[in-house]
């Protein structure tokens, strides 16, 4: 990316968002942004979700989730498209819940993204890293796990063209590695329409249901195609870019996940899928393809995939989440020294964020912070959505309202399984929304009263179209 971001043809701008721009370096690109989504949503999920599947679904029905599973993102994509064009700042669902709710709503979006939205996530992402390195290396998993999300707040805290160019290397590495994994099962393994039943045989009614309880963790495998709006401000053209990089990042992994599922379901059997659930925690099936295809030094080498993956989307939300609690430092909500200097990463958040990571790794167990972080994370983005459609109705397009009513339904589903599952998520949340009201009482009597404006529409003298132009072409 170009050091002289001032190079770019700058557009006039106004208002909250000129002091936003003005505050921002300009340094991330359409690429990056596409990248930024990615690292977000590819994780080990792909990798052993189908396992879980395949107890009760056949092939053709775990192919058709996964591709459900992405028209939901593409339609979250959809509204958030939107709500960027409106307000395309940093901030994500705080800048949104903010400005078309309240700000207490906003704030309590800010915690959530501190203690589930992405230190959760970070936090998961580190333990499975250690959990890959311990097979690799032999290093204890726990320590591991602390080292590499020590070495990633470094990189992301103190230097902007090391940040941005670190992750675009290894989302690279990621997208080739998974590539090559699907040419191999091409290549060597069959392509025949798969013919296998599922273990577990129901009728139609209960295979429905099956089929939609797995759209619960397919969700959680697509989480993170709103990524780009966290750090709005920070790209050279957020009215062009953002929505771009959305909607060509969630695109890319449709595509990755139903091909890398394709490959599993045409080379694997019911027991064979079924290895993620009954053996070691950190096998995943592309060993079990590998292992078939290539031998033993194909699934070895699968451990590297895995660990580039996992690394790769800790790195992407080091980057991202920090800068919400920016966003909250400039408004007066956080201590300004959160905040950081201009043309330079916001060091103390940076830090925030990975040492409640940290503390979480020490403390929490893998499949609570999964639960947890996913369900909190979706009644947020659903605030969100719902939010836009109550307050702009009139000014939404058709295609709009549907993507959002589609969004919000699945949400909705997803959410009511995940607290019927586990009803500790409910105290989670509760417990969120008791500090952010303290915290929300303390900041307004320690600043006087902080607020966050009426969103001001940026003015363009030159650029791309509107959303609603873009619609009628």
């Amino acid at each position: 990316m170009s050091d002289n971001a001032s190079s770019i043809a700058s557009p006039s701008i106004t208002g909250q968002f000129a002091v936003a721009r003005a505050h921002a370096t300009g340094r991330i690109g359409l690429f990056t942004g596409i990248g930024l989504v990615i690292a977000n949503m590819i994780g080990s999920g792909v990798l052993t979700t189908a396992g879980y599947m395949a107890d009760s679904l056949g092939p053709l029905w775990i192919l058709a989730a996964w591709a459900i599973g992405g028209v939901v993102a593409l339609a979250g994509a959809a509204v958030y498209a939107q709500l960027a064009e409106e307000m395309p700042e940093s901030g994500g669902e705080y800048r949104y819940l903010s400005k078309l709710v309240h700000p207490y709503a906003g704030y309590v979006a800010g915690w959530t993204s501190l203690l589930v939205g992405f230190s959760a996530p970070v936090a998961m992402a580190g333990l499975a890293a250690g959990a890959y390195l311990s097979v690799l290396v032999g290093v204890d998993a726990t320590i591991a796990a602390i080292v590499i999300i020590a070495a990633i707040t470094a990189v992301h805290g103190l230097h902007l063209r090391t940040s941005s160019t670190t992750q675009d290397v290894l989302v690279a590495i990621k997208i080739v590695l998974l590539i090559a994994f699907v040419a191999v099962g091409l290549a060597t393994g069959s392509n025949a329409l798969p013919q296998w039943q599922p273990p577990q045989q129901m009728g139609l009614a209960a295979t429905v249901g099956s089929f939609f309880n797995s759209l619960v963790f397919i969700g959680f495998c697509y989480s993170g195609w709103n990524a780009v709006t966290y750090v709005a401000a920070e790209f050279r053209d957020p009215r062009r870019d953002v929505w771009r990089a959305m909607w060509m990042g969630t695109l890319v992994v449709i595509a990755v996940y139903l091909a890398v599922n394709w490959v599993f379901v045409a080379n694997l059997t019911p027991a064979d899928l079924a290895r993620v659930k009954t053996e070691d925690e950190k096998l995943t099936l592309g060993h079990v393809v590998l292992q078939h295809l290539v031998g033993e030094t194909g699934a070895l080498a699968m451990s590297s995939v895995v660990l580039v993956a996992l690394v790769s989307s800790l790195s992407a939300m080091t980057l991202v989440g920090p800068r919400v609690y920016a966003a909250m430092a400039r408004d007066g909500y956080l201590p300004k020294f959160f905040d950081g200097k201009d043309d330079a990463p916001p060091l103390a958040s940076v830090v925030l964020q990975s040492a409640v990571a940290v503390a979480l790794v020490l403390t929490q167990k893998f499949s609570v912070l999964l639960n947890n972080a996913g369900s909190v994370l979706t009644l947020t983005s659903m605030a969100a959505v719902i939010a836009l459609v109550v307050r702009r109705s009139a000014k939404l397009s058709g295609a709009v309202k549907i993507a959002a009513a589609t969004y919000v339904a699945f949400s909705s589903w997803a959410l009511l399984f995940s607290i019927k599952e586990t009803p500790s998520t409910l105290l989670w949340a509760l417990a969120i929304f008791a500090l952010a009201a303290a915290g929300y009482k303390m900041a307004r009597r320690t600043n006087g009263g902080p607020s966050v404006q009426a969103p001001v529409v940026a003015q363009v003298d030159s650029g791309p179209r509107s959303l609603s132009e873009i619609n009628r072409l």
